[in-house]
């Protein structure tokens, strides 16, 4: 027999053992090392070091920080914009109106939106008397048209005015002319730099057991993109519908269910008096405060009308303002 071929049994047999060895335990596991492990003291430098030749590779934001930026959003959630989450849509030019006032909102910041005006009144020879772009005015011997941050990020407002009166026909011309272009081919100029956008932030706030939006612009501009967006949106029967507007007392009556009513679960309609989840009249009312105003929901129904209810239903309405 080949020597070679003696060792095969002993082989076999040693590595049979080694390995109920290995199954029985006899051999230590490794695993086990890190379920006790510490962590090591820091690297300390010398103090002789050159500072400048040794930074952080990866800084890491101080916690601290960090933290109270977490629970201030966590406290006070900011309303989120519906023009997405709802589906609406908004033309690239689009007419506001509140009495006898009119203007046009563009889906353009004002920086694309002054040149678009600028080759407007030179393809009408309106003759330019004044063109002031940190006023955002271009008078003309025929009206003025005027230029501001609208109250949706990213939009603008348009006038054609004259006396503080509205020019029918110049505003007709504009939206014609605008809405003939699209904010891709809008050309930009210098005002990029001076978009007067000195816009204040939209806040929710609670007063008491009320909640309120706190909205930065007047009444009137207010009142006219509400009154916009409600008839786009407030639409469907049993969800959300406008009944009626006021402009006089800038109010709005809603039928609207609330976020209460629309959670409620199997158990809680079986043992409630009402079976079928029902919506409720609401009014929302715009206060003017100043140069800013207050927006409310008041319950205009016998239906339970929640806090938490108030705030859902402000901040689903103030969204169309972001």
């Amino acid at each position: 027999m080949n020597s070679a071929l003696k060792w095969i049994p002993l082989a076999l047999v040693t590595a049979v053992t080694l390995a109920g060895c290995a199954r029985d335990g006899y051999y230590h596991d490794r695993n086990l090392d890190y379920t006790e492990a510490a962590p090591a003291p820091p690297l300390v430098l010398p103090e002789t070091r050159n500072v400048q030749r040794y930074q952080d590779a990866l800084p890491v934001p101080q916690a601290a920080v960090q933290g109270a930026r977490i629970k201030e959003a966590a406290e006070v959630r900011p309303p989120q914009s519906l023009a997405i989450g709802s589906g609406l849509e908004s033309e690239y030019v689009e007419r506001r109106q509140v009495g006898n006032q009119s203007w046009l909102v563009v889906a353009a910041d004002t920086g694309a939106v002054w040149p678009q005006l600028e080759a407007f009144a030179r393809s009408r020879q309106l003759g330019i008397q004044q063109s002031d772009v940190s006023q955002g005015l271009i008078a003309t011997s025929q009206a003025d048209l005027r230029l501001q941050s609208a109250m949706r990020a990213g939009s603008s407002e348009v006038r054609c005015e004259r006396g503080g009166q509205t020019v029918t026909n110049c505003l007709d011309a504009l939206e014609e002319y605008l809405g003939a272009r699209s904010a891709s081919q809008s050309v930009t100029s210098s005002w990029n730099a001076q978009r007067l956008n000195t816009q204040q932030t939209l806040q929710i706030r609670q007063q008491g057991d009320e909640w309120e939006a706190v909205i930065p612009q007047p009444v009137d501009r207010v009142w006219a993109e509400l009154s916009h967006y409600l008839a786009l949106d407030f639409t469907r029967e049993g969800e959300r519908n406008l009944l009626a507007s006021n402009p006089e007392n800038h109010e709005f009556l809603v039928d609207y269910m609330t976020a209460t009513e629309r959670d409620r679960n199997p158990l809680q309609i079986i043992f409630s008096a009402d079976v079928r989840q029902m919506s409720q009249e609401i009014r929302l009312v715009l206060q003017p405060d100043g140069n800013q105003t207050i927006l409310r929901a008041v319950n205009a129904s016998e239906r339970k009308f929640t806090p938490d209810d108030q705030r859902e239903l402000i901040e689903r309405v103030a969204g169309y303002l972001r």
